[in-house]
C-alpha cells in the first residue's frame, strides 16, 4: 500500500475493503501516477434507498436464541471490526470491509413487508428478533425510523419481540418497549464487551459509550422492560478479563440475564480483523491471534453448530466457567422468562375471514 493511503481513516472501523468473492472483476490502484492518480476521497456514509423483496427469515442455528430474524438495514456504520455480518454485505456486490460502513442499504417497505407477513394464514406466532444480523438502531434509524415502524407494527399484531442493540437510540422507543413489555412481548439484550473506552473506540468506533449502554439497561429495567447484557464477542488477550466487571455492572443497572460468545472470525472479516488487530495493537497482536486459533482449534473460525459460538480447549473453557460464574453471582440467569406467543391476533377481527 503507497505511503499516502496508510493515513488512519477516523471513525471507521475498517481501513480496507477486501476482495469481494462474488465478484470475477476487482478494480484496485496500482500506482499514484499518471492515468492511476486517482483517490476513493469520499468517506461519508451513503443510504440507499430500495423497496426490499423480503424481510423476515428464519434463523436455521441452533446456537443464537432466535427462530426468526427481520432487519431493516444491510450494512451498520457502527463499524465493528469483528462483525460476522460483513459478510452479508458481499451479496450486495459491495466489499465486507469499508463499504459495510459506508454503504447502507435501508428497506423504506420494511413495515408493509413485516405486515404482509404476518397476515399470512400459515403463520404460527414465534417471537421475531430485530438485529439478528445488523444493528437497528444505528445511525440510520435517527434518519429513516423504520424500526420504531416495525415495533408499531408488532404491537398492532400482539407479535413478541426481541432486539440486541449496543446504541442507546432505542430509548426513543421506550414508550413502545414499555407498551409491550407489560404483555411480555418485548425484551432487550443489550451488547456490552468492554469498559475500557479506548478499546471500545477502537473496536466499535461509531457505537454510544458503555456508560450509555448501562444507562439503557438501567432505564429500560427500571420500567419493567425484560432486559439483558449480551458479551460478544469475547476475545481472549483482548478483553475476556473483562467479564466479571461486565457482568457486576449490568447486574446492578438492573439486567435480568446475559450471554456471551466466543470471537469468531468468519470469510472476509479474518482478513480486516487481523489488519485492524496488528494495527491497532502491535504489542500484543500476536497474542491475541494465536489465542483465537487455540480456541477454534487452529483456525481463526469453526462452522460447526455447538462450537462456533463457543469455542473449545483450555481457553475457551476458562471464559465458559467464569461467564457462568459470575453470572450466578450476580443473579442472572436466575429465572426462567419467555416472551409471550398466545396473543398474537389479527387487527381487525373482518381479518381473520380471509
Amino acid at each position: 500500500m503507497p505511503e499516502e493511503e496508510k493515513v488512519k481513516m477516523r471513525g471507521r472501523g475498517a481501513q480496507i475493503n477486501p476482495a469481494n468473492r462474488f465478484e470475477s472483476v476487482q478494480t484496485a490502484r496500482m500506482e499514484a501516477v499518471a492515468i492511476d492518480d486517482w483517490t476513493e476521497t469520499d468517506s461519508h456514509t451513503q443510504y440507499l434507498e430500495q423497496d426490499a423483496k423480503s424481510l423476515v427469515n428464519k434463523v436455521e442455528s441452533p446456537d443464537v436464541n432466535m427462530f426468526y430474524s427481520m432487519n431493516p438495514y444491510q450494512g451498520c456504520e457502527h463499524g465493528c471490526i469483528y462483525c460476522y455480518a460483513r459478510n452479508s454485505h458481499e451479496y450486495w456486490g459491495f466489499s465486507a470491509g469499508l463499504d459495510f460502513e459506508r454503504k447502507i442499504i435501508v428497506k423504506r417497505n420494511a413495515p408493509e413487508l413485516l405486515r404482509k407477513f404476518l397476515v399470512r394464514p400459515d403463520w404460527e406466532c414465534q417471537p421475531l428478533s430485530i438485529s439478528g444480523n445488523t444493528d437497528c438502531y444505528q445511525p440510520a434509524e435517527q434518519r429513516f425510523r423504520i424500526t420504531r415502524r416495525l415495533i408499531e407494527v408488532c404491537q398492532e399484531f400482539n407479535q413478541p419481540i426481541g432486539i440486541i442493540t449496543k446504541n442507546a437510540g432505542i430509548l426513543r422507543d421506550a414508550d413502545l418497549l414499555v407498551k409491550m413489555a407489560e404483555r411480555r412481548l418485548a425484551s432487550v439484550l443489550v451488547s456490552i464487551n468492554s469498559l475500557d473506552e479506548s478499546i471500545r473506540r477502537k473496536m466499535e468506533p461509531r457505537t454510544t459509550t458503555n456508560e450509555q449502554r448501562l444507562k439503557v439497561i438501567r432505564e429500560l429495567s427500571a420500567k419493567n422492560v425484560h432486559t439483558g447484557v449480551m458479551l460478544g464477542p469475547v476475545i481472549p488477550g483482548l478483553n475476556d478479563h473483562e467479564i466479571p466487571q461486565i457482568l457486576e455492572r449490568a447486574a446492578a443497572a438492573g439486567a435480568r440475564f446475559a450471554a456471551y460468545t466466543f470471537v469468531r472470525l468468519n470469510g472476509a472479516v479474518k482478513l480486516i480483523f487481523h489488519e485492524w488487530l496488528y494495527r491497532e495493537f502491535p504489542d500484543r497482536a500476536d497474542k491475541v491471534w494465536h489465542a483465537i486459533e487455540h480456541g477454534h482449534g487452529g483456525k481463526v473460525n469453526d462452522s460447526r453448530f455447538g462450537t462456533r459460538m463457543r469455542g473449545e480447549g483450555p481457553q475457551a473453557a476458562i471464559i465458559r466457567q467464569q461467564f457462568k460464574k459470575f453470572s450466578q453471582l450476580y443473579g442472572l440467569n436466575s429465572e426462567r422468562w419467555s416472551l409471550d406467543t398466545s396473543l398474537f391476533s389479527l387487527p381487525g377481527k373482518q381479518l381473520k375471514l380471509f
